[in-house]
């Protein structure tokens, strides 16, 4: 096996101007070689105890998800964020740091309309809400860091390996949708303005959202609703078993 065989989700809004969006699906084929799977932020502890929880149960099928991509040829990336001191004597921390600068193209100027949900209390949907911290000390253990992965939290050293390694498309995994999955440098919108097909695992992921908040829904459409958003404006989405099920 040499490709992905990709399910691709996306949004099309046929009349422009009007509030009419549909979902579509596109079998969508990529050279394993030239594919990359990032871990982002899945940490051993967060500040909010239900994000805690979900993100441990996230970590453990990411885990399994990772080391099949690995199977096949795959570059793994885990970029816990705030967490590199930890790594600093890890062969894979280092081979980030060392190598060759590639200068990044000018960013694309692309539209970045609104996200779907109100997320400005912090998005702690523990009752009383949990106080806002930095917990995190490294990525969850229950993931395998494999011998030719790397690690990184830094679009930078990030960009330097798709480059070096001729990588095209980007598929990501982890928290939080409507934050770090958004907005790190080394995740979609930074990606995607630079020329990286970034692609979604939308059953990997969660967001920090509080359903007393606005659209005041429950937590798991506010997720939901984020991964349309995502759909929408940044890039498409498919669900883990894609990169389970081949042989």
């Amino acid at each position: 096996m040499t490709e992905f065989e990709l399910h691709l989700r996306s949004q099309i809004q046929p009349f422009k101007g009007s509030n009419e969006w549909h979902t579509i699906s596109l079998e969508y084929s990529v050279p394993i070689q030239q594919t990359a799977l990032l871990l982002c932020d899945i940490w051993d502890k967060h500040w909010c105890r239900s994000a805690t929880y979900r993100c441990g149960k996230i970590a453990r099928q990411a885990n399994l998800v990772a080391e099949s991509a690995r199977q096949k040829g795959a570059q793994i990336i885990h970029a816990p964020s705030d967490t590199m001191e930890f790594y600093e004597d890890f062969e894979q921390r280092q081979m980030m740091q060392n190598l060759a600068h590639s200068e990044m193209p000018t960013p694309l100027d692309l539209p970045d309309p609104p996200q779907p949900i109100d997320a400005s209390d912090g998005g702690c949907d523990d009752d009383p809400q949990c106080e806002a911290g930095g917990p995190w000390t490294q990525q969850d253990p229950i993931i395998e860091i494999g011998k030719s992965d790397g690690i990184s939290d830094n679009g930078q050293e990030v960009y330097n390996l798709l480059r070096l390694k001729g990588i095209s498309t980007l598929l990501i995994m982890g928290v939080h949708t409507n934050m770090c999955i958004l907005g790190r440098s080394f995740s979609i919108k930074a990606m995607t303005r630079i020329g990286i097909n970034c692609i979604l695992v939308r059953d990997l992921t969660d967001a920090m959202y509080n359903p007393k908040k606005a659209p005041f829904v429950s937590h798991q459409k506010g997720t939901e609703l984020v991964i349309e958003y995502i759909e929408k404006y940044w890039c498409p989405t498919i669900l883990s078993r894609d990169l389970l099920l081949m042989e």
